[in-house]
């Protein structure tokens, strides 16, 4: 017999154990005193046992309302065993329920103990719960703005912008106004439908080693290009006058020149690249014609190819906006790589096109490719796949580096794909809030 079974038969038999016995008295009262009596017994038996039964029921139906554990009735027989098992769920739940309760307020102490700040928010971007970090970070209070809505409450645009976009790939680098003098990484991570994480973190300290390496960059590199200047021009200078110089020594002097021009060039990129790096955004916005400036970057590719490839152009009339220098500029990096890393008699495929309400500068090359593992440390700084190979095309090390910078500054995206031996895409892509609508959009609009 299982559990359930015999549990039951304990609370019926008490019932009819007792009908059982208030039949076999009545029958007993009604052969020694006549039917009439037996059946007025057996009649006032069954009223009290149905009045003991509404009581146990009114009873149960009382501690229904408010259940505790210090209220449970008490009874006999059947009701006994019925009391006697809402007491032991009632125990169980409550130990269950205070566990929760101990394990949240764990969790809660341990949110509360990280370093980061945790602001956790709604669909609606309304706070539902933070820990100190987070109410000292963006200046907010748990007891006093539970409920509010956090782009009300913290006024940054950045942030506000960044919260209503709702594409989280990228963090967001912002200085608070409730602490001028920090510096906040915020990221959010959605982990439910209705729900999601704000995850903030205090990086002034590696900002500013950041801030000191860039300037230590920036100082050396534009220390070293004026006596470099010099050397060149020197080094020029006696190349083109060295009638009475012997075949090694202007091949010698050929090859430091070489390598000047190649030391400026890598400081130029160094330049760029801290320049880059001090601002959050384009020093001018204005509105490039895509089309035209993928024409003007194939044009140059063409000189630098020398015709050893063949190069196509396939544009749509778009334009975005940004700094147009510093879109050519990384345009032209990813073109010029296409050529030196395209084998002679390939194929290098200009694109400017609409993709997913944004815009999207694409190089496609027959080239040499590139391994998977190496494509996530493309933009990293003189990360080179085959560093002799990159020593033979004249590259300084820096170019997607800063394409990345260039990309990150107008809130766009480099995708890569790539194929050992069969060429790669990389695809420069502008959100849609870099996209200017055409003439008719605003008509409609």
């Amino acid at each position: 017999m299982s559990n359930v079974e015999g549990g039951r038969f304990r609370v019926i038999l008490p019932a009819i154990g007792r009908l059982a016995i208030l039949a076999a008295f009545c029958t007993g009262a009604g052969w020694l005193l006549g039917a009439r009596v037996g059946l007025w017994l057996g009649v006032v038996g069954l009223a009290i046992l149905y009045l003991g039964q509404l009581f146990y029921l009114m009873a149960l139906g009382n501690w229904l309302v408010r259940p505790s554990l210090l209220t449970i009735p008490n009874g006999i027989g059947a009701w006994g065993e019925v009391f006697a098992r809402l007491y032991r769920q009632q125990r169980a739940s409550e130990i269950a329920q205070q566990r929760l309760i101990d394990n949240e307020e764990r969790f809660r102490r341990t949110i509360s103990a990280l370093p980061d700040g945790i602001i956790l928010i709604d669909a609606s971007l309304q706070i539902e719960w933070c820990n100190p970090v987070g109410e000292r970070h963006l200046g907010v209070s748990l007891k006093r703005d539970l409920g509010l809505r956090l782009t009300n409450l913290v006024r940054d645009p950045a942030f506000v912008a960044y919260l209503g976009a709702g594409r989280f790939e990228q963090p967001l680098l912002f200085t608070p106004l409730s602490l001028p003098a920090a510096t906040l990484s915020l990221t959010v991570v959605e982990f439910e439908p209705a729900r999601s994480i704000v995850v903030t973190r205090d990086i002034t300290q590696s900002e500013r080693v950041d801030a000191m390496r860039r300037d230590f960059v920036a100082n050396v590199s534009h220390e070293l290009r004026t006596p470099l200047t010099v050397i060149k021009g020197f080094l020029e200078s006696i190349i083109d006058n060295g009638s009475g110089l012997d075949a090694t020594r202007i091949h010698h002097l050929s090859l430091m020149h070489e390598q000047a021009d190649r030391m400026h060039r890598l400081i130029e990129d160094l330049l760029t690249l801290s320049r880059l790096e001090s601002k959050q955004g384009p020093e001018v916005e204005e509105e490039v014609d895509a089309a035209q400036l993928v024409s003007e970057v194939a044009d140059e590719a063409r000189t630098l190819s020398a015709g050893r490839h063949r190069i196509s152009v396939d544009v749509q009339k778009v334009k975005l906006r940004g700094g147009r220098d510093e879109v050519r500029s990384a345009y032209g990096n990813l073109v010029s790589n296409a050529v030196r890393y395209t084998p002679v008699g390939g194929n290098i495929w200009l694109r400017c096109l609409e993709q997913d309400g944004g815009v999207a500068l694409q190089v496609q090359d027959t080239g040499i490719g590139v391994a998977a593992e190496h494509i996530p440390r493309l933009t990293e700084r003189f990360y080179r796949v085959d560093k002799s190979r990159s020593r033979e095309t004249g590259g300084t090390g820096l170019g997607l580096a800063i394409v990345k910078h260039v990309l990150i500054r107008h809130q766009a995206r480099l995708d890569i794909q790539s194929e050992v031996g069969r060429g790669s895409l990389f695809s420069a892509w502008f959100p849609p809030s870099r996209r200017v609508p055409s003439a008719d959009e605003r008509e409609a609009a």
